[in-house]
């Protein structure tokens, strides 16, 4: 079975070809400079060049749609939490009609915001990657009622900030660390003031500290298993110790590390539910990118994310061997134990000692 209409695959690490996307009314793809040069000429030209490449501001802000409490956002099944305020969030940028994300943001009293839902709209992710709501508010209550109080809980720092959140449970990590800092390609001139941008908004001051904790704990996850976990051993400091990943860390570690695993993926439709479609269709993308792994997360009930790696070694990290690749056997894995697992979430015992048959 062949997709049509294919959008270009998002890759990180050596394969990197990410190109930057615009949404249109009807598409959420970036017209190539020939279709912009037939609809708006050598003008409209100029003003996307000068907007994309130029240094200058954020290209993008922040807008508030509307806020409020849970009732106000029943949609979002949140009524085990009716303390939060949430606010919605639009990611507009100059010139663009619609915007290229929405966000679902929330806060207990005067604390600061955090990110709870993400749904990018362009064709590349800003800021975060998609998540799905509904599978975090389920793996919340199993947290908070199995992981010890006194446990160290380690997670990628978005997942942190929201598990900190939703379980009153202290992570290793707190603050809003906006690393790596993900947005399109032809953003790379304005990184600084999109940095500069992003820790106004959130608020974020984190110490010194706090941010080599978590390139230690991207490190344990991009390192071969053995030596992955007693990183994690070492980040716990002794006490017991639990890992929570997703499948789309794969993405934020493919660019936080790209030398060390190398990642892409691409969006499929899965209509009906048909899933030996949608499996027919990601196999043959990875045999035609000579690409050597494969897990699938679905986003809605319309489309699915296919996360790929590149190349051999990566397939051999720690975070590659804790997810359901097709070269990873997370029920078996002895370097940690497997506790728990909700949708794209996969929760991990961090043993005392390494065992000896890992």
């Amino acid at each position: 079975m062949e997709q049509t209409q294919e959008e270009p695959a998002v890759t990180t690490g050596a394969a990197q070809t990410m190109e930057a996307a615009l949404p249109q009314p009807s598409s959420r793809v970036l017209p190539s400079l020939g279709i912009v040069l037939v609809a708006g000429g050598l003008l409209m030209l100029g003003w996307f060049s000068f907007l994309w490449f130029s240094p200058g501001p954020a290209p993008y802000h922040y807008h508030l749609v509307e806020e409020g409490g849970i009732d106000k956002f029943s949609k979002l099944g949140l009524d085990a939490w009716p303390d939060l305020g949430i606010s919605k969030q639009e990611i507009l940028v100059d010139g663009v009609d619609e915007p290229v994300a929405v966000g679902y943001l929330a806060r207990r009293g005067n604390s600061k915001p955090v990110m709870l839902a993400w749904d990018n709209q362009a064709g590349e992710p800003v800021v975060f990657v998609n998540n799905k709501l509904s599978e975090l508010t389920l793996l919340m209550p199993t947290i908070a009622k199995h992981v010890p109080k006194d446990a160290a809980l380690l997670a990628w720092w978005d997942t942190s900030r929201q598990i900190q959140l939703l379980t009153g449970l202290e992570t290793v990590f707190t603050s809003h660390l906006s690393g790596p800092l993900i947005t399109p390609s032809l953003w790379q001139k304005r990184i600084e003031a999109i940095e500069k941008y992003e820790r106004e908004f959130w608020g974020s001051a984190p110490s010194a500290e706090e941010k080599g904790k978590f390139q230690r704990f991207a490190a344990a996850l991009s390192a071969e298993p053995t030596k992955g976990t007693a990183m994690l051993r070492e980040l716990a400091g002794g006490r017991e110790a639990y890992v929570v990943v997703h499948v789309s860390d794969l993405y934020k570690l493919g660019q936080m590390h790209p030398d060390r695993i190398g990642v892409a993926y691409k969006d499929f439709p899965l209509k009906g539910g048909d899933v030996h479609g949608l499996n027919a269709m990601v196999k043959r993308w990875l045999m035609d990118n000579n690409y050597t792994s494969q897990a699938v997360h679905p986003l809605s009930e319309d489309n699915a994310r296919a996360y790929f790696l590149t190349d051999e070694k990566s397939k051999d990290t720690l975070l590659a061997q804790m997810l359901p690749m097709t070269t990873s056997k997370p029920i078996e894995f002895k370097a940690a134990q497997l506790v728990h697992k909700e949708g794209g979430y996969w929760v991990y015992k961090i043993p005392s000692a390494q065992p000896s048959n890992s």
